[in-house]
């Protein structure tokens, strides 16, 4: 008969290689991204604290006045480039695109300047079509002063000498209240287009 603290701690090691098994099962079945997707509202960015609505207005690459409030009822696609980036804007960029071709139809793109003192329309205009998306996402443009309230609003740090900016896709649900987040090293076309299809049966 064994000893009762041998039988004690024998017990308390299949209870712990018991615990490491189902974990290792819940983990490791596909199915489990289910759990995952119900307790993260069924989206695979990362979800945003709770806001206010986005409420601002400016000036795009040709000059037209755009305002995210009035682009409310349906999902938006904010995100924060600079025009003379040669990485992660046009990275971006492009993902985006790829997401908007795999839903198979536009919903609205709009690129804030993160770098007022370079960024003019002239080089907005030429950075969008570069990237194909002429017509399909509109770059904000503004002073230091105007995008700053943007910035702050959306936890955004803005290029600066020796100091990447964030670069990150935000999307607004039709309320126009930010919902999900993508840092560039975690968006993929699919993934963006997912959490739009999720919005779009929210709303």
């Amino acid at each position: 008969m064994l000893h009762p603290r041998v039988r004690l701690a024998l017990m308390a090691f299949g209870t712990i290689a018991l615990l490491a098994i189902a974990g290792f099962v819940i983990f490791s079945d596909p199915r489990s991204g289910d759990a995952t997707a119900t307790v993260t509202g069924g989206f695979t960015g990362s979800i945003r604290p709770v806001a206010p609505a986005a409420d601002f207005t400016l000036r795009d690459q040709d000059g037209r006045r755009a305002s995210v409030a009035a682009l409310r009822g349906a999902p938006v696609v904010v995100s924060f480039m600079y025009t003379t980036c040669r990485d992660d804007c046009p990275t971006m960029t492009q993902q985006i695109r790829g997401a908007l071709d795999d839903l198979g139809r536009d919903v609205p793109v709009v690129a804030v300047s993160v770098d007022p003192a370079n960024d003019t329309p002239a080089r907005a205009r030429a950075f969008i079509a570069r990237q194909q998306m002429t017509g399909r996402m509109r770059f904000l443009l503004g002073d230091a002063a105007q995008l700053q309230r943007v910035w702050r609003a959306f936890g955004i740090q803005p290029q600066e000498r020796g100091r990447e900016h964030s670069a990150s896709v935000v999307l607004l649900d039709a309320g126009g209240v930010a919902r999900v987040a993508f840092p560039v090293d975690q968006l993929t076309p699919e993934a963006l287009a997912h959490d739009l299809r999720v919005l779009k049966g929210q709303s």
